[in-house]
């Protein structure tokens, strides 16, 4: 929570300086000048609110939409001695983490695969396919455990939420101001909204979405190296560069089927070119050299 409050108050203060940068270039009078008669700081008050909630609206039910969406299957008491094992894991990696026990859960997938989801470090879930216990030795179960670990113990649910926010913030913010402009200054609109005010909004919040995804997706690739140098952090190296070996052997598995559960997963698709610049994971190749190259 004290991390959303600081997130939140530093994006407040982020719009307000905004404001005042404009207001101070004399940006509203130009506006005005051309017969825009638009608000800037209550449209960047607008933006913020539609920004933000939905994506802190996905946040605090995360948990419950991943164990609806994938089918999780919590473990409650364990029936099996591995799921015993499972469950003695991920207490001894929360502990060293320092966060408290994650729920934990088995999901339905013939693929390798795994992720964290949580509002906050310590309400958290961490789930692994059944794809994985069948392809992956216990040490390499362990590691990815280890790396969804350090996901929730860094936070990363939560600042990949607010970092979207952020850029949901300025594409409705930036939309709504080139709307206006061209609907006003172009189009001579004098009063309400022309037809051209909805054209170029929507027009302008899809190539803004677009350059918005690159950026979370970058913060998103950042984590990952992050995540496997945690998990082997609580494992070993050997033991996480095996790990996503073991995912290069199973030829790089597919994305989790929901695009926001896929972020949180331990592998991604194989990407080239401008494809690159939208997966939610670098590619196992450079993730194994950057954990085998670090000191």
């Amino acid at each position: 929570m004290k991390r959303i409050l600081l997130f939140l108050v530093t994006n407040f203060a982020v719009l307000l300086v905004i404001s005042i940068v404009f207001k101070l270039l004399g940006f509203e009078g130009l506006l005005q000048a051309n017969n825009v008669d638009l608000n800037l700081t209550a449209v960047l008050v607008f933006a913020a609110i539609a920004g933000f909630a939905g994506s802190l609206i996905s946040l605090f039910l995360s948990k419950s939409m991943a164990k609806r969406g994938m089918g999780v299957q919590i473990i409650q008491q364990p029936s099996t001695p591995f799921e015993r094992w499972l469950i003695d894991t991920v207490a001894r990696q929360s502990q060293a983490a320092g966060i408290k026990m994650p729920e934990v859960g088995i999901f339905d997938s013939p693929d390798p695969n795994a992720f964290a989801t949580g509002w906050n470090r310590n309400d958290s879930l961490v789930a692994v396919s059944t794809g994985l216990l069948q392809h992956m030795s216990k040490d390499e179960v362990e590691a990815v455990v280890g790396h969804e670990i350090s996901h929730v113990a860094n936070g990363d649910m939560v600042t990949l939420t607010l970092i979207q926010g952020v850029v949901n913030t300025f594409v409705v913010f930036l939309s709504t101001v080139i709307g206006h402009l061209v609907d006003r200054v172009v189009f001579k609109t004098e009063e309400g909204h022309g037809p051209a005010y909805f054209v170029v909004s929507i027009i302008s919040q899809i190539l803004l979405s677009i350059l918005a995804t690159m950026i979370v997706m970058a913060f998103s690739r950042y984590r990952e190296f992050r995540a496997d140098a945690g998990g082997a952090g609580l494992t070993s190296k050997r033991k996480m560069a095996d790990a996503l070996r073991a995912l290069q052997r199973a030829h790089e598995p597919k994305d989790l089927p929901s695009g926001e559960f896929a972020a949180f997963g331990i592998s991604g698709g194989v990407g080239a070119g401008l494809k690159r610049l939208f997966m939610s994971h670098p590619p196992l190749e450079e993730r194994i050299a950057a954990l085998e190259g670090a000191s």
